[in-house]
């Protein structure tokens, strides 16, 4: 599946707007990272576990999202962007959207 954020794909023609498509993820923190997390931030530098945790959450909407553009038989999803959010108190969520289109 391709993925753009733009509104077109170089070298592709856009012959079909499907529909918009979507996937999210939830993530809860582990209290193990958290301590992790308290330490790193008395020393510096990046918070590893953390970092793991939110890419896990995206590649998982990524996956949500393709599965929805397959569902329209889709060859691309245009206008990608991502949102995040805290839906409650050490959980946050990814939201991936965008266009499914078939392409020429």
């Amino acid at each position: 599946m391709l993925h753009a954020t733009t509104e077109t794909i170089a070298g592709h023609t856009i012959t079909k707007v499907l529909g918009i498509v979507r996937g999210n993820s939830v993530r809860a923190k582990w209290i193990g990272a958290d301590i992790v997390a308290g330490l790193r931030n008395l020393v510096g530098g990046e918070m590893e576990q953390y970092v793991a945790l939110m890419s896990e959450a995206r590649e998982t909407a990524m996956a949500r999202m393709d599965e929805d553009a397959k569902k329209l038989k889709a060859d691309a999803i245009v206008g990608v962007r991502f949102m995040t959010s805290q839906i409650a108190n050490g959980a946050a969520e990814i939201l991936v959207f965008g266009t499914a289109v078939k392409l020429k």
